[in-house]
């Protein structure tokens, strides 16, 4: 054999045996990739997760399962992905345990997205309660029956409503505020429940997402719902887009989130680009549209004063140092985007004359059974009263004319820090039970345990609120999350009697 014919079989053999040596690498190495386990996927966050991880597969080199309903539309939806060796599509509902069971089995992330919301959330109210609670409740226990529970990374995405109403010039927040959720919102109320299940489950890694409202289009779908006018004008929020929510799921497994991170409370949020008032969301949003300014388009006295959540957040920024997920695009860059991405029919709002926008707009204020119109014909005075301080005030509401521009647009006020009840500059490793006792009365309670493991925040203690509910909770959920009584903060909704005892609620009601 010739020196030439020797190089060439020695090429060839080597090239083989590097072939089979990388094969079996890469086989081992899909072996040993991340299973994550992600409810919601169909709806707007989930459905640009999904977008996100099916381009990019090196970026999120992770398996996956995902839970959807058995629906037409859920199928039609995850038809793109349903040969996808890397996806494994879950069909049934999570409220079945078995079928919750199912995905978390393997999984060393759950990112639980899913479960009923608004407006659907506002007309059923039991079935948003069952869903939103039973499915954390079954999740949480499916954790639990894993071989190794401490190694599931659990990752809740909550809501901005959890929080209620914030008003000037408290309309900054921060994680550790009060948790309420608005008169009549059993949305806020489930969220807030399945909350407190996952961060009362002795689990290692958990982590609470309260996600704000999401800039999509299908938010323009809502229009047509009375709920659009249960938002005051005075009020704001801090949005965030679709697609950096979908890119916040993504990250969450890729990330190397630290210890640190866990066993906490989070607000997801866009940033200072995404802090609008209602009115300067509403106008960026007709225009986008092509459609009259709102005072064309509506009526000032049609809208809301309160009885609705949203604020801005002084600490979203922490999470996006973690996760990554913004992509820079600023609000107006947004809504110029999405103007251009319309179908071109919606165009022809520039010419529809302003009277008839005002006329279809004034029909669904009136719409059963939560226009506001409707409810003055009813005389349903409770909500009157919730979200509009009762009807003389309603009727004595400001036109457009004299409504001060300030109140409306261009904010400046700083953050107004809202005091937690106790010293928040002391190391964490350092809180004690006098700590407890300190905060618990800030709350109009008392701290009935005798003592507690200075920096234990998650072995639970025994609570009493000004009622003389007792109720076990950790600290970490009083301190940390905002949460008190169960009893008294849940959907009874007396706030008004609650904020003449707690001090700590007492700081943003009304």
């Amino acid at each position: 054999m010739n020196a030439s014919v020797f190089i060439v079989n020695f090429v060839v053999i080597t090239e083989a045996h590097i072939s089979k040596k990388l094969e079996t690498c890469v086989k081992r190495k899909f072996m040993q990739r991340e299973t994550v386990f992600v409810t919601g996927v169909t709806g707007s966050m989930g459905g640009a997760f999904m977008r996100i991880y099916a381009a990019d597969r090196q970026k999120y080199p992770y398996k996956l399962k995902v839970l959807a309903r058995d629906t037409a539309k859920s199928r039609r939806i995850l038809r793109p992905y349903r040969n996808d060796p890397d996806i494994e599509i879950i069909y049934g509902d999570l409220r079945d345990s078995e079928v919750v069971a199912r995905g978390v089995d393997g999984a060393g992330y759950v990112i639980h997205v899913g479960g009923m919301v608004s407006p659907s959330a506002d007309y059923y109210p039991e079935e948003t309660m069952d869903v939103n609670v039973n499915a954390m409740r079954n999740i949480v226990e499916a954790v639990k029956r894993q071989p190794d529970p401490d190694r599931v990374h659990v990752v809740y995405i909550g809501s901005v409503s959890q929080l209620g109403m914030r008003h000037v010039p408290h309309h900054w927040g921060r994680s550790g505020d009060p948790v309420w959720g608005a008169e009549f919102d059993w949305y806020a109320q489930s969220k807030i429940e399945a909350e407190r299940v996952l961060a009362e489950s002795g689990l290692k890694h958990w982590a609470s997402l309260r996600q704000t409202g999401i800039l999509a289009p299908v938010i323009l779908k809502k229009g047509s719902d009375p709920i659009t006018f249960h938002v005051p004008l005075r009020g704001v929020l801090e949005w965030v887009t679709e697609e950096d929510s979908g890119r916040l799921v993504a990250n969450i497994p890729v990330a190397g989130l630290p210890e640190k991170f866990w066993k906490n409370f989070y607000n997801i949020g866009g940033g200072e680009s995404y802090r609008l008032t209602n009115y300067e969301f509403m106008c960026k949003l007709l225009g986008a549209l092509h459609c009259p300014i709102p005072e064309k388009a509506f009526d000032a006295r049609w809208f809301a004063t309160s009885n609705f959540h949203g604020q801005w957040y002084e600490d979203s920024d922490l999470l996006d140092d973690y996760l990554h997920f913004r992509s820079g695009e600023s609000a107006d860059e947004y809504f110029k985007s999405l103007a251009e991405s319309l179908p071109w029919f919606y165009s022809l709002a520039s010419v529809v004359p302003a009277g008839v926008i005002r006329a279809a707009m004034r029909f669904v204020a009136g719409r059963k059974p939560f226009g506001p119109f409707y409810w003055k014909k009813i005389n349903d005075g409770r909500r009157i009263n919730a979200y509009f301080g009762g009807m003389e005030n309603w009727k004595s509401l400001c036109k457009w004319e004299d409504i001060p521009r300030e109140e409306l647009e261009n904010f400046t006020q700083p953050p107004v820090r809202l005091d937690h009840g106790y010293d928040e500059s002391k190391d964490e490793s350092l809180l004690d039970i006098a700590d407890m006792r300190g905060a618990a009365e800030f709350r109009g309670g008392k701290c009935l345990s005798g003592s507690m493991t200075p920096g234990d925040l998650d072995t639970p203690l025994e609570w009493e609120c000004h009622a003389g509910h007792v109720f076990r909770a950790t600290p970490r959920i009083v301190l940390k999350g905002g949460h008190w009584c169960p009893d008294c903060m849940g959907h009874r909704w007396e706030y008004e009697e609650e904020a003449r005892h707690n001090p700590f609620f007492a700081q943003i009601w009304k």
